[in-house]
């Protein structure tokens, strides 16, 4: 249906006229690099925080840990725009963290400004997609045997050596495909950049709701999320393979 709602010309024939014009415009183009841009940096801030997380978690023995763990979890099961809620009175001009600064050392404007920004919305998607890569990093690691890393350590390896040379490598298949997943999950994603309104930031699926239910022009956003689709549909096919390519249980996803 998006399809034939795309190439539907103004007298009901076939034209692509449209889906090029919708494409070289500075909007759609501006939009396409917000959302590459916010995905690549959420991806890859989800990658390393989740990649320390685990490493913490899983060879750093502290009171609490699985109860850590279980709490980062639950980030899997919160709906999005609640954490870009969350972000809103912690970090936002009013918010709590502001408004104490400026109560504390007498400030005339708010000295966190970061929110309203593609760093904001790239922080609360790190926030919310982490545990994607948390999760099979933690199976991965479940695997490793202890033994590799002792014998490691009395051959006098230090631990960055260790966890260079012994633990990296079985973190790989892990890590392509949780980045991948958070790729995918981050282009997609519309209610964190919706709620933090940060200004100038529009991404596709936030082009395509303004098309659609403010302006009503439903052809191109059915363009637009023609493009979206097809982007997703590329990325989740990079996730899927790589999954076969390592298999389920060395990428940690079974």
């Amino acid at each position: 249906m998006l399809g034939e709602q795309s190439i539907v010309g103004q007298e009901g024939g076939v034209s692509f006229d449209h889906i090029v014009r919708v494409i070289a415009s500075g909007g759609f183009r501006n939009a396409l690099l917000n959302t590459v841009q916010i995905a690549v940096g959420a991806t890859i801030g989800c990658l390393v925080l989740g990649l320390v997380l685990a490493l913490i978690l899983s060879f750093v023995a502290f009171p609490g840990s699985r109860i850590v763990e279980r709490l980062i979890e639950t980030f899997v099961a919160l709906p999005t725009f609640l954490v870009a809620l969350a972000f809103t009175f912690i970090y936002g001009s009013a918010g709590i963290l502001n408004e104490s600064l400026i109560g504390l050392f007498g400030l005339d404007s708010p000295p966190v400004d970061f929110l309203y920004s593609q760093w904001g919305v790239i922080l609360a998607e790190v926030t919310v997609y982490t545990p994607f890569v948390l999760r099979p990093l933690l199976a991965a690691f479940s695997l490793i045997d202890m033994s590799q890393i002792e014998v490691a350590g009395s051959l006098g390896a230090r631990p960055l050596r260790v966890v260079r040379q012994v633990i990296l490598p079985a973190a790989v298949p892990a890590l392509l495909a949780g980045g991948s997943l958070c790729l995918l999950l981050t282009v997609n994603e519309f209610g964190v950049v919706l709620f933090i309104g940060a200004k100038g930031v529009i991404t596709l699926p936030l082009l395509v709701y303004d098309k659609a239910i403010q302006e009503f022009d439903y052809t191109t956003a059915c363009v637009i999320a023609l493009v979206n689709v097809a982007l997703s549909m590329g990325l989740y096919t990079l996730y899927r393979s790589l999954v076969v390519r390592f298999g389920g249980r060395r990428a940690g996803l079974v």
